[in-house]
């Protein structure tokens, strides 16, 4: 643009040259030029505010879980700054079965922790009133894209011992079943329980389901509360003892049992689809396709090429948000389109979080450290007002 403009004044000047210093007749008189109209005045631009949200309450709630507390946290101290008075998170912490309907009929405005696409299935609830909870609420922003790697660990020695890299191979492996199931949750019952999820958390609904899509007779999931399940898991593992359990990631949980030290990723041979094989509402949401992640053999003995076939996609966690809030609130809406944490910034959060570190200081450090970047998402939420 600025060749254009450099080339434009120099065409300009030179035929001002040729026009001045033509043939040597005289020149005609130059036309007179009509007077230049004063400019129209410009009206003031609007005045942004700083806080647009002064005087609106929101109702924010997260999970039962706390491995997102660090996102809750820092969404929580964003709006603030744009001056909304947000709830704390933990005043409302819900599992996914409440959290969606509690959206949906306005009792919670957002919730900081949707997996999915794990979670669509609770979108297709229908509510007293015969429309879906997907009529009403809708995820919103990146927050974390491909963050939640999921899957199943092992204790590696025993593992190594039984030749197994998959939960097929387990299955079909009757030393190795009685081998799990002598020390296992409910013990002697020729079954290999593995420790899962907690109820109505859907990932132990898609356990459920892979464990019938892939005809694991031999393979039972065990739900419970999933601190006390990863505790007596952690506990077999670093005493070489047989656990299979369910984790993910952004968490701590990976500093515990630590792929390719005291546990293996096991691979699943069949990726469930969206055949939705217990028939259970909303089942077909539960497919897992492509459920690859990049992970080498020495954390995954069954990876070929550096490709992992755990069984689970790696979830987009995204925050989801009643419809009407999100129209009637742009700025917070603009806000949270544009939030985005690091899943490594979170894990390491998650760490502290473990060693004690309250994790509003972890926030509001976290925002600190990332200030230029959150004040462009707070300049473009107050010009969304």
């Amino acid at each position: 643009m600025k060749k254009k403009r450099a080339l434009t004044a120099t065409l300009v000047t030179l035929g001002l040259f040729v026009a001045s210093c033509g043939g040597d007749d005289a020149a005609e008189p130059a036309a007179e030029e009509p007077a230049a109209e004063e400019p129209a005045a410009e009206e003031p631009a609007a005045e942004v505010s700083m806080t647009p949200g002064e005087g609106v309450s929101v109702t924010m709630a997260k999970a039962d879980w706390s491995t997102e507390d660090p996102n809750a946290y820092v969404a929580h101290l964003l709006l603030a700054e744009l001056g909304y008075d947000v709830s704390d998170p933990k005043d409302l912490e819900l599992g996914p079965s409440n959290a969606y309907i509690a959206m949906a009929q306005g009792d919670a405005d957002f919730w900081i922790n949707s997996w999915y696409p794990g979670h669509n299935s609770w979108l297709a609830n229908e509510l007293p009133d015969g429309s879906l909870v997907g009529d009403h609420v809708s995820p919103v922003g990146e927050m974390m894209m491909a963050g939640g790697l999921q899957g199943y660990l092992i204790t590696k020695s025993f593992a190594e011992e039984y030749g197994i890299t998959s939960l097929d191979d387990l299955n079909s492996n009757a030393d190795a079943i009685a081998a799990y199931d002598a020390g296992d949750p409910d013990p002697g019952n020729g079954i290999a329980d593995i420790y899962g999820c907690s109820e109505s958390w859907t990932c132990d609904d898609i356990i459920q389901s892979q464990i019938a899509f892939s005809g694991w007779e031999n393979i039972k999931q065990t739900i419970a509360g999933y601190d006390a399940m990863f505790a007596e898991a952690v506990t077999k593992a670093d005493a070489g003892e047989p656990a299979i359990v369910y984790t993910w990631t952004p968490s701590a949980y990976i500093t515990q049992l630590r792929p390719g030290d005291n546990v293996m990723w096991l691979e699943v041979e069949d990726v469930i689809d969206d055949s939705n094989p217990l028939g259970a509402e909303g089942g077909e949401g539960y497919s897992q396709v492509p459920g690859t992640a990049s992970i080498g053999e020495d954390q995954c003995p069954g990876s070929e090429d550096g490709v992992c076939q755990l069984g689970w996609v790696a979830a987009d966690i995204q925050v989801s948000a009643n419809n009407d809030w999100l129209e009637a609130n742009p700025a917070a809406a603009k806000l949270l389109e544009l939030f985005k944490m690091s899943v490594i910034d979170v894990s390491l959060m998650n760490v502290e979080m473990a060693e004690g570190t309250a994790v509003l200081d972890l926030s509001q450090g976290w925002i600190a450290d990332n200030r230029a970047q959150v004040d462009e998402w707070l300049e473009a939420a107050r010009a969304a007002a």
